[in-house]
This record gives structure tokens, C-alpha cells and sequence, in this order.
């Protein structure tokens, strides 16, 4: 057996402040220097916590949220 036949679905602890602003990250890719430092230090945790990824495009780093991350846990 596969361990993804085993575990359906894995689900990651987000607090309310990630949630609201991991759904704002999803509707489309942000540069990172477009956020507060509050922000920044948000998505800090989102990219620790695999749900956000930051991208180097045109010597700017773009925040970019990954499939499925805005799913209520």
C-alpha cells in the first residue's frame, strides 16, 4: 500500500490571521514587498508550513499559494 491510499487527506493547524491572508495569497500571486511587515512575517509561517511558496520572477520575489491550502481545517 501507498502511504497516499492510507492518509486521505493531511490537514496543517492555520491560525484565523494565516487563514484570511493564505485566501487573499490564492486569488492570485503578490509580490512579497506588497505586504506589512506583520504580513511578511505571516507568510513566513505559511512557507514553513509548505502551504505558500516564494518565487524570484524579474528580480522581484512573488508570494504564490499552493493547490488545496485554503481548505478549512
Amino acid at each position: 500500500m501507498k502511504l497516499n491510499e492510507l492518509i486521505k487527506e493531511i490537514t496543517v493547524a492555520v491560525s484565523n490571521e494565516e487563514y484570511e491572508l493564505l485566501s487573499q495569497i490564492e486569488s492570485n500571486s503578490l509580490p512579497y514587498d506588497a505586504f506589512s511587515e506583520r504580513d511578511q512575517f505571516i507568510i513566513e509561517n505559511l512557507v514553513r508550513k509548505s502551504l505558500v511558496s516564494k518565487i524570484r520572477h524579474n528580480n522581484m520575489v512573488m508570494v504564490v499559494a499552493h493547490e488545496n491550502s485554503t481548505k478549512p481545517n
